[in-house]
């Protein structure tokens, strides 16, 4: 007779009950990951809208939006728009109501509407600086016309850029996998915490799990501009350029890690290069000691910030290094792939 359970036994005991304690512990993770998803939805579902721009009193297209204020303030992508002036609103509630554009910014794909009304329900934009990859991120949209669709993914990279219709680079964008389509532009992605980290823009056609959101730092920036100026201020100092390659002397010389810079092609009379004498030919080097390694790094370094004040370019002329200083003006709405 034995006096003691065999081993064998005894392993598939502890087996057994390893196996039970594993499946509580994953219940318990399912059921917390589910919490913070539905309570996200629970919060921030109310403030996402369906969009759907009119032109002349008709139906212009579909999108999705977020308002970010109770006194109706509400954003969504250019895209979406189209231009257009005006925009009828459905809630989840069914509620519809209508808005006007105060805003439109092509080169980062972000519109400024007002909803009419008040005591809305609304979302707050977050501190995207603070996001890291791996974190939860859920998207609230209208997908293919289905109402107040909710996926979630994580955060999968985090400053991309992205080329807007405009041809300008959209800087600071985040990457996700939670599942967009058609009909979400304009939609939130939104934390955990409850606060919208980005403005769903693009999908990435033929790819899984390649989707963007506008970052809420750059929505922020870009809200703050249209209510003070109706515009996103930009900086131009009146040329056409083109990324060209450099020599490796000339980047040597200039202390440049880059092997890139942008070579004169057109100067606008009576603009602030015709004024510092730049000429078609000229290579731009630097910007205040920013490297300019492309037609983008100038459009970038030409913010608003830069408009009034002196700048100091950098520059290759006739096989010699100059310094110029250079005082931008305010960019024209739309000068194609000039600065």
């Amino acid at each position: 007779m034995l006096d003691r359970t065999p081993d064998f036994l005894l392993n598939t005991e502890n087996s057994s009950s390893q196996q039970v304690s594993d499946s509580r512990d994953d219940d318990i993770l399912l059921d917390s990951y589910s919490h913070a998803v539905t309570s996200v939805v629970d919060r921030i579902g109310p403030a996402v809208v369906r969009i759907e721009p009119q032109v002349s009193g008709r139906t212009a297209g579909m999108g999705s939006g977020v308002i970010i204020s109770p006194d109706g303030l509400l954003l969504t992508n250019s895209h979406v728009m189209q231009g257009a002036r005006d925009a009828k609103l459905t809630g989840s509630d069914g509620r519809t109501i209508e808005a006007r554009v105060i805003g439109d910014d092509p080169d980062t794909d972000l519109a400024l509407l007002r909803a009419n009304g008040d005591r809305l329900p609304f979302a707050t934009l977050g501190d995207s600086k603070r996001l890291k990859r791996g974190q939860i991120a859920i998207a609230i949209g209208n997908p293919l016309g289905f109402e107040s669709t909710v996926t979630a993914g994580v955060v999968s990279a985090l400053g991309r850029s992205l080329r807007a219709k405009s041809g300008r680079l959209i800087d600071d964008v985040i990457q996700t996998d939670a599942a967009l389509n058609p009909g979400n532009s304009g939609g939130p992605l939104v934390a955990t915490s409850g606060e919208v980290i980005g403005i769903n823009t693009a999908v990435i056609m033929g790819a899984q799990g390649i989707c963007f959101a506008v970052a809420s730092n750059t929505a922020r920036f870009v809200v703050s501009e249209l209510i003070r100026h109706g515009r996103v201020r930009r900086a131009s100092i009146g040329i056409a350029g083109q990324t060209v390659p450099l020599p490796r002397r000339v980047s040597y010389a200039a202390g440049l890690t880059g092997q890139f810079g942008v070579v004169i092609a057109a100067v606008e009379p009576g603009s602030p290069a015709d004024h510092a004498q730049l000429e078609q030919g000229d290579v731009i080097l630097s910007l205040d000691g920013e490297p300019v390694g492309g037609v983008d790094d100038l459009v970038r370094l030409l913010n608003g910030e830069r408009i009034g004040r002196f700048v100091e370019l950098v520059l290759l002329k006739k096989g010699e290094m100059r310094t110029v200083t250079i005082t931008p003006i305010e960019r024209k709405a739309k000068t194609a792939r000039s600065e």
